[in-house]
């Protein structure tokens, strides 16, 4: 299963998203931008799990793809 997640860089002024928790792919501006990027990118590497972390870091949301 792949893991994908949505967390904020260290001044919370943009949006990683990362695939299996290594280096970020990619930096968006807006949060909503960033979950609809990382949800499409699940939805399409089907086994997957979604994670949304808040500004601590701390898991936000959840979603698995089957």
């Amino acid at each position: 299963m792949k893991e994908y997640s949505v967390v904020p860089n260290k001044d919370v002024t943009g949006w990683f998203v990362k695939i299996e928790d290594v280096a970020p792919t990619d930096l968006y501006d807006e949060r909503d931008t960033a979950v609809e990027k990382a949800t499409e990118l699940a939805e399409n590497n089907k086994p997957s799990r979604l994670q949304v972390m808040d500004k601590n870091h701390n898991v936000e949301n959840e979603w698995n793809f089957k």
